[in-house]
Order: structure tokens, then C-alpha cells, then sequence
């Protein structure tokens, strides 16, 4: 690192009142994880990072504690290496900067890291002539504590309500000034489904920035409700009476600078690139999901008739199938599709890293994209959807992870360190949760996420 860049830096950090820098990363269970550095002494981490064990890469989300089967050693160190394009002052803790980081293990990009794998399947999109452009749209709760009992921040009902509107409106507003100030732009705001439940939408920016961002948002709406003497969290199934909370994937794809999920020449039709990258997701859904909606709770949402994407089909704003690609009033359309079968309890390095590498599988092979789904898919006839292909995702994510062991386009992609790590504490995870009820689930995972 030169030596005007190292001053910049530190010009940045200490105009605007930094005393620590935090040291980010998001680890195989999604818990979010970092070390601070004080402003004296960040010269000597600036452009080696800082040392951490390795076995925090093995911690399921239950408890901070090594498992077995991961294939890391307990004796390893690792260094998170800061990506100082990432760098932003906190608006919400005084005094305190990010930045997010790869880790790294003896000078080169360590095997286990999640963050090194998403860059990893965007060259490999590159290398087919495609940039990927996406967005995480997080749906939360806000919680408050009454007599020893967490209940909804509010007792509006109605979806979309405007008086939800006016009831936060206050905190909405520090989240979002809070987001902008980080660069991350807001979009949409609205009352989702039920009391306490909302949903923020950012913007699309390129799939590294995208995940980043959800790493950002995830931290700075948690911050922001706390200040407000609540708990946010999304935590995919709260309420067993509600719907519970997604974290919607939209992706593009673009080739020379020009958004290639329309066909040029029939329109408001999908092109033969975005049939075959969809057709290749569809394809890995079932494994994907182990990635995509990792929790034993991720699989209380997925249910029929929730939008929730439980059944493997695609549509045209269909937003019970597993992948909706919305519309345009006016063209271009489509422009982008959705994964609705992802949940923020997911580590959006993994998700987003493996989506495009069942992406590209699909690319790679010609696969063939079924006809899209216009109704239900739960109210077509089982004898029907199973000519057509329809059939219902995993439910439950012991399922899931099967699926994935076996898929070989997926492990190869996250490579074998990483792939071992993951399930190892995806089982761990599994094996232990599996019998838990919802409110033993919420009880255990409700701050986790």
C-alpha cells in the first residue's frame, strides 16, 4: 500500500472523530463477526490485517464453539485483510468505522472464505461474458419486550397500512439516513404482513457490492431499532400466526454494458442466456437452499401460499413460484428476476455466489427452461404438476443439505475446505435444532439474526 493511500486514510478516519476501526466478516452460521483496531495503531494492520483464529469459521450459530468434521485446525490463524473500498463511518456508534474484509491464511485468499468465493463465481461469470447485478430486499421485525415476552413494536394488522407508517416513522428514518450515509441507497419502504413486520428495499449495484451491502444493512437496522429501545430481527419465522420474513434475491445479467435478460426480439420475453441461467438455478434449487435458507427455521416460512416460493417453478409475476420474473409497464421488460426461496439468516456471500454458480451450470449445458407457471402452483392437480415438472422444495433442511452433499456442480464450486466447513455446521446445526419447536427456535435464534 503506498504510502499517499495509507494517508488518505487516516486523513478520512480522523476528520470525522474515528478512535476504532472494526474489522468485518460473516462466517459459515451468517453470525457477523469482526475486531476493532484503535485509530494509533492502524498503520501496523493497514495493509496485512489482523490476526483470528480459524475455528470461528467452524462455530455453528447455536454457541460459540469448535465441531468436528470441518477439516480446520484448532491451532490456525487467519487474517482478516481489509478491502478498504468498504470503508464508512458509522453514523449509528460515534466514534467508530467499518470495513469489511477477505481472510487470508499465509498471504494468499484463505479456502474457508465466504467472501473469496463470491468474487470467485463472479470471474467465473466473467469469463462467459457476464456481470452480475443484484439487490438483498430484507423483510424484518420490530420487537419489544412485555412482562418476559417479545411482542410486536406495533398492533397494526394490515399489510401496507399507512398508519404503520406513521407509527415508525422515526426510526424508518434513522435507518434509512443511516443506510445513505453508508452508501447504500434506499429505494422503497412499505408495512409488510402483519404487526411489527417491514420491509426496506436498496438498490442494484454489482453482486460483490450487493452482498456487502446486506452485511451493512443487516448490522445498521439492528444498531438503529436498538437505539430505539427495540429489537429488529430477521429471523425468517417469528410468529407461527404470520408470515414470516424473506430476504428477496433480484438479479440481472449484463453483457457490454447492456442488460441481457430481454430478448431483443420478442417482447416481454426472457432471452435465451436468462432461460438457461434460471433453468440451471431451478435445476440446484433443492441443493442451493442448504445456502439460500440455511436454518432449521428458514424452513417454517417456505410453506404453500405464503409467496414464499415452496414449489420448484418459475413465472411471470408469479409471486408464489420459486423464481418471479416481474414486468414492465414499459419496456424494456423483463429487466431482472427474483429468487423469493432465500432468508437472511443466509451468509450472502454463500447465497449469492452459489445462485450464480447454478446459474453459469445452466449456461454451460443449454439447459431448458420450462414453461412459466401462471396460478398457483399448489393449486394445480399433483398428477399435473408432476407431468410439468412442479414439484415442492425441500421441507426441512436436513433435506436440503442431502441434497447438496450430492450435488457436484455447487461443491465444486464452493471448493472442498469451504464445502466441508459448511456442512459441517449446517449438520451441527440440523442435528441439534431438528426437534425444537418454533418458540424454541425464535428463543435461540432471535439476536442471531
Amino acid at each position: 500500500m503506498r504510502k499517499e493511500e495509507i494517508g488518505e486514510i487516516t486523513s478520512f478516519l480522523e476528520s470525522n472523530g474515528t478512535q476504532f476501526i472494526r474489522y468485518i466478516w460473516c462466517g459459515n452460521s451468517n453470525i457477523i463477526r469482526g475486531k476493532a483496531v484503535h485509530i494509533n495503531r492502524l498503520e501496523a494492520y493497514l495493509q496485512d490485517g489482523i490476526g483470528i483464529s480459524a475455528a470461528h469459521q467452524t462455530y455453528p450459530a447455536i454457541a460459540d464453539y469448535m465441531i468436528a468434521g470441518c477439516g480446520i485446525p484448532i491451532s490456525e490463524e487467519i487474517r482478516m485483510v481489509a478491502d478498504w473500498d468498504t470503508l464508512t463511518v458509522l453514523p449509528y456508534a460515534a466514534g467508530h468505522a467499518r470495513v469489511l474484509t477477505d481472510l487470508f491464511k499465509e498471504g494468499q485468499p484463505w479456502s474457508c472464505c465466504p467472501r473469496h468465493f463470491l468474487k470467485r463465481m463472479i470471474k467465473e461469470a466473467a469469463s462467459e461474458g457476464l456481470k452480475i447485478v443484484a439487490a438483498f430486499e430484507n423483510e424484518f421485525f420490530l420487537l419489544k419486550s412485555s412482562e418476559s415476552q417479545l411482542i410486536p413494536a406495533n398492533n397494526t394488522v394490515l399489510s401496507g397500512s399507512s398508519w404503520t407508517m406513521d407509527l415508525q416513522h422515526g426510526l424508518i428514518n434513522d435507518i434509512s439516513d443511516a443506510l445513505i450515509n453508508q452508501d447504500v441507497p434506499v429505494e422503497l419502504y412499505h408495512p409488510e404482513s402483519g404487526p411489527g413486520h417491514h420491509e426496506i428495499s436498496v438498490s442494484h449495484t454489482h453482486a460483490l457490492s450487493a452482498a456487502d451491502q446486506q452485511i451493512v444493512f443487516r448490522e445498521t437496522v439492528k444498531a438503529v431499532a436498538h437505539q430505539h429501545h427495540l429489537i429488529a430481527s430477521f429471523l425468517p419465522k417469528i410468529f407461527s400466526a404470520m408470515e414470516g420474513s424473506g430476504c428477496h434475491l433480484h438479479l440481472s445479467l449484463w453483457q457490454n454494458g447492456i442488460n441481457g435478460l430481454p430478448d431483443g426480439e420478442k417482447k416481454g420475453e426472457l432471452s435465451e442466456v436468462a432461460k438457461c441461467f434460471i433453468a440451471g438455478l431451478l435445476h440446484h434449487l433443492p441443493a442451493l437452499m442448504a445456502l439460500t435458507t440455511p436454518t432449521s427455521n428458514s424452513y417454517e416460512r417456505i410453506q404453500p401460499d405464503l409467496n414464499s416460493g415452496a414449489y420448484n417453478c418459475w413465472g411471470f409475476n408469479n409471486r408464489e413460484a420459486a423464481v418471479r420474473v416481474p414486468t414492465n409497464p414499459s419496456p424494456p421488460s423483463p429487466t431482472h428476476f427474483e429468487l423469493k426461496t432465500v432468508d437472511a439468516s443466509s451468509n450472502p456471500y454463500l447465497a449469492l455466489g452459489g445462485v450464480i454458480a447454478a446459474g453459469l451450470d445452466g449456461i454451460r449445458r443449454s439447459l431448458q427452461l420450462a414453461e412459466p407457471i401462471t396460478t398457483n402452483p399448489d393449486s394445480i392437480a399433483e398428477s399435473e404438476r408432476e407431468v410439468r415438472g412442479i414439484y415442492r422444495l425441500p421441507i426441512h433442511l436436513g433435506a436440503a443439505i442431502t441434497e447438496l452433499e450430492q450435488d457436484e456442480v455447487l461443491l465444486e464450486a464452493l471448493g472442498t475446505d469451504l464445502a466441508q466447513s459448511y456442512l459441517a455446521v449446517k449438520k451441527k446445526e440440523w442435528g441439534v435444532m431438528k426437534e425444537y419447536s418454533l418458540e424454541q427456535e425464535v428463543q435461540m435464534l432471535l439476536e442471531r439474526y
